[in-house]
Order: structure tokens, then sequence, then C-alpha cells
């Protein structure tokens, strides 16, 4: 009983945190996956988990995507997308490598809980994902979830909602899609 308890609590976390994602920005987002070059992407932790399974949906739908750090990532230049999620706002690491990308000329798609932090301002556009991460997850109305957990499952949420209308954007198909899929499992 206290599993499904648990599970039933934890879905109608992420229920909230999806109904308050803006629309808008993730039409934003959409629209900057579908004109970029070439996309290479960035998260820390299991934030990083969950946007390696978006990369690898996106190049499902045809884009040209790489992680950041792939022995094989090109450098970032102009036409080109580096899209980066720090639930906390403001990591080192995210801020350094968003300068790296935008000193190349490429377009910065930053995702995170925080939007008032000066590594929001500097991404050319920004998705807020209003749930709890590390960094807040002390406050009085913590997640049943611990840690980071309820933003990370927004973000595995977000990413397939972003999927479905591209794969409608790009014209795609059930059969393209999985054209592109491995064949070496």
């Amino acid at each position: 009983m206290k599993l499904q308890n648990d599970m039933q609590a934890a879905l109608s976390e992420l229920g909230k945190v999806a109904e308050r994602i803006d629309p808008l920005q993730v039409e934003t987002a959409c629209q900057m996956i579908a004109e970029a070059g070439r996309i290479m992407l960035y998260g820390c932790g299991r934030e990083g988990l969950q946007i390696q399974g978006f990369a690898m949906r996106l190049h499902h739908l045809g884009k040209l995507v790489c992680m950041q750090g792939d022995m094989a990532a090109p450098p970032m230049k102009s036409g080109d997308l580096f899209i980066v999620s720090a639930g906390p706002g403001s990591l080192s690491t995210v801020t350094a490598l968003i300068g790296q990308a935008k000193a190349g000329g490429a377009t910065v798609l930053f995702l995170t809980a925080q939007a008032q932090t000066k590594t929001a301002k500097v991404a050319d556009h920004t998705v807020l994902v209003h749930a709890q991460t590390m960094a807040d997850e002390q406050e009085k109305d913590a997640s049943t979830l611990p840690m980071g957990s309820l933003y990370e499952g927004a973000l595995f949420i977000l990413f397939e909602a972003i999927i479905l209308k591209l794969i409608v954007d790009l014209d795609e198909t059930a059969e393209s899609i999985r054209a592109r899929h491995t064949n070496m499992e």
C-alpha cells in the first residue's frame, strides 16, 4: 500500500509541474531545435541521464546530435544549438560551457527551475520547469521525491512532449524514426 501511495504522490507532483510549464516557452524551444544545424546537449548528474535520452530521440528524428564531452563532438558554431539543463540554476560547469558555445556562435537553450540566475540571463532562451531540485529540497513544501528527482522526472515528461511535437513539425513517421534506431542491440 505504501508503494502505491508513494507512486500516486509522485505522479501527482509531476502532473502539477507539467501544468506549470509555459507552452510558449516550449513552442520556442521546439522551433529552435527544428531549425538547428547541429545540436549538442549537456546536463550534470541525473539531469545528464535524462538529457542523454532526449539526445537519442532527437537523433531518431534525424537531427545531428552529440553530447558535450563525446570524443567526436564537433566545435559549436553559428547555426548550432547547445541544449543544457541546470535545475538549480547556476553551476560553474554549465556557465562555462554556455560561454564556450556562445563564443563559437551557437544558440543556447537552457532548462532550469531557477530562471532568475545569471546563467539563465545569458542563454538565448530558457524553459522554466517549476520543480524541486537539490538546491531547494529543504524547503517546507518539499517533494515526496528525494533531492532533485522531481525536476529530473519532469524533464523526462517535457522531453517526450517536445519529441511528440517535433514528430509533427519535422514531418516524421513511426517508420522514419524506427529506421534511425540502432540495429546493434
